[in-house]
């Protein structure tokens, strides 16, 4: 089987759609003798941060000295960014193998249980290639929920429940609390809980299922805090304290303001991790320097398509914001970094999202809007959105691609209206999907893109 095929293979698995369970993949599992049981590991769920917290903990992980596996979803281009270890992607040939291993294997069970889906499949070689590397830690981000989802068969060392917010309702519930309570499910007995600042519903019932299962919780601005010192595109500078530990003067190259609580999270996990008596005996603090870990840790951290510079003329801003609350937080920083610039927004968005509360907080940032198509079957009609920011009290304008889009941004920021001489910048915003297929545009590699109609990365 080439890559080509192997990844045609996972495309192909979408056909079965989301079903949120978890006695499926359990199956599946237990015919490859359960490696997600192989290694010590940090759950992740939330609506918005969960990605960065994720990267931040596997960083200072490594930087402890430990070797890191890391899963996250979804990818920005390429099928290999989903996994990792210490940082290094999945080679293509390890996907080739792991896919043929798995499909072999598990092909008796499939028969009797019904096929994989997409998320499971990939979950299931996730945990097969870290378990297969020996790593010394995990750090697993939930795909969608938590309660059903398919990483939530590990018994995790530390989980971590990032901000909750309004976010896939036709599988979450459409309150807070609907959606909280699957957030929670991957609270496990004992096993301590390190949140983000929450609304306060959402904290009394974390807080409730925390104590039902005796497990230790630690929340943002309680329990851990931080203040910022600075924010722009190089990063994001802040102090950090709690009880036990005060850090001053970190630097996470992630900016905007909610990173000083993505990344007072991910170190209150870490510490949590430090401290706890692993599974596994011949996993150990490697450096013994808990600070050094903690700030070059931070340092090191990646994590792309958030608030994603792009050099160039003019410069191009890559943000996969794709609810209310993300939106609110990206426009509130390209509000203080560039008053003086004109900001063209190109925006692509799915049809299942909060269309006019993700362009409420943007639209007004905006001296020109353009509307775009994705190559991808959930994808508003450009139409649309233009009809939601006249709704809004905005006009705009449509294009069929981002192809065009792009095209179409960068002659309006090159040619300033007469006698102004504000300098311009492109913002891609809206999905994920949007600033993928833009990030391809702008020189990236990817596998199959135009099978993306087929393929759901949520």
């Amino acid at each position: 089987m080439s890559y080509t095929g192997a990844i045609k293979y996972l495309y192909d698995l979408q056909r079965h759609s989301i079903k949120l369970g978890l006695e499926r993949t359990e199956k599946f599992l237990a015919v490859l003798e359960n490696p997600h049981r192989r290694f010590p590991s940090v759950h992740v769920a939330g609506t918005n941060g969960k990605g960065s917290v994720a990267a931040m903990v596997a960083s200072m992980l490594m930087s402890d000295g430990f070797s890191v596996g890391l899963f996250t979803s979804p990818h920005m281009v390429s099928f290999t960014e989903r996994i990792r270890i210490n940082n290094a992607q999945i080679s293509e040939a390890e996907v080739v193998r792991l896919i043929g291993e798995i499909k072999e294997k598990i092909s008796a069970v499939a028969a009797g249980a019904g096929e994989p889906t997409f998320f499971e499949f990939v979950t299931v070689m996730a945990f097969l290639y870290f378990a297969g590397n020996n790593v010394d830690w995990s750090v697993i981000e939930v795909g969608m929920g938590g309660r059903l989802d398919a990483t939530n068969l590990i018994l995790p060392e530390v989980s971590v429940i990032t901000g909750i917010n309004y976010d896939h309702k036709e599988f979450l519930g459409n309150t807070l609390s609907d959606i909280a309570s699957e957030k929670a499910g991957i609270i496990k007995n004992g096993v301590p809980v390190v949140c983000s600042a929450q609304e306060p519903e959402v904290e009394l019932l974390l807080r409730k299922k925390a104590d039902a299962a005796s497990s230790p919780f630690f929340m943002y601005g309680k329990d851990f805090s931080g203040t910022l010192r600075s924010t722009d595109f190089t990063g994001t500078r802040f102090d950090y304290i709690s009880e036990s530990h005060a850090f001053s003067d970190l630097h996470v190259p992630l900016a905007g303001e909610h990173q000083v609580i993505n990344a007072c999270v991910a170190i209150q996990a870490f510490l949590l991790c430090s401290a706890r008596p692993a599974r596994r005996a011949s996993v150990q603090p490697a450096s013994g320097s808990t600070p050094d870990a903690v700030r070059e840790g931070l340092a090191a951290a990646r994590w792309q398509g958030r608030l994603e510079l792009v050099n160039g003329d003019p410069p191009i801003i890559l943000d996969g914001a794709h609810n209310p609350h993300a939106a609110s937080a990206l426009a509130a920083f390209i509000r203080k970094q560039f008053i003086n610039y004109r900001v063209v927004l190109i925006a692509g968005i799915m049809s299942d999202k909060d269309i006019a509360g993700i362009l409420a907080p943007l639209l007004p940032l905006a001296s020109d809007i353009i509307f775009t198509a994705l190559n991808y079957g959930r994808s508003a009609p450009p139409g649309l959105l233009a009809e939601h920011a006249a709704a809004l009290g905005f006009q705009s304008t449509v294009t069929l691609s981002i192809s065009d889009a792009i095209a179409s941004a960068k002659k309006i920021a090159l040619s300033p209206p007469p006698n102004l001489s504000v300098p311009a910048v492109i913002l891609i915003t809206g999905s994920f999907f949007t600033i993928g297929e833009a990030k391809e545009l702008l020189g990236e590699k990817s596998v199959l893109g135009d099978l993306r109609e087929n393929f759901n990365r949520a």
